[in-house]
């Protein structure tokens, strides 16, 4: 996430070229990648059980982490197919690391292209304000509130 929203905002600020060219290839397949990682993830939570609120968590701060969480999955799941729609319909191929190239996801159409792309463009910042919310609040639970939470989320856990 840290990557591929810079490397979007960054590709649309280049002029037309091979920098833009390697910027959006990278962007594309970090965008894949998410996508691939996000449905792991998804089976994982399905598999294991998310541990209860630690004690002391106000009700509402656990509904507000569990709301932007929500948010956050939809949003990686939608974020790629978007770009990936974005991209076939302006008629650019989605190569993967240079590995293979995915099919078409929809068929080539300029205004659908545009579509796509801006609302690829806004849920991008909307993402983007998400994850720095979440890693502010992640912040505050380590080190104001000492409750925990970051711990949990944490991979050295335990869990």
């Amino acid at each position: 996430m840290l990557l591929v929203i810079p490397a979007g905002i960054a590709m649309m600020n280049l002029p037309s070229g091979r920098a833009q060219d390697q910027l959006f290839d990278l962007h594309r397949s970090l965008g894949i990648l998410i996508l691939t990682l996000a449905v792991l993830r998804v089976v994982a939570r399905i598999l294991f059980r998310v541990p209860p609120a630690p004690a002391g968590v106000p009700r509402w701060q656990w509904l507000a982490a569990n709301v932007v969480h929500y948010l956050l999955y939809a949003l990686i799941f939608v974020m790629p197919l978007l770009g990936w729609a974005c991209s076939s319909a302006f008629g650019a191929k989605v190569r993967v690391f240079g590995l293979f190239t995915l099919p078409d996801l929809v068929a080539k159409n300029e205004a659908m292209s545009d579509f796509y792309g801006q609302i690829h463009a806004v849920l991008g910042f909307v993402m983007a304000g998400l994850v720095v919310l979440h890693i502010l609040a992640g912040l505050y639970h380590g080190f104001v509130r000492r409750d925990g939470v970051l711990s949990r989320m944490l991979p050295s856990s335990g869990r």
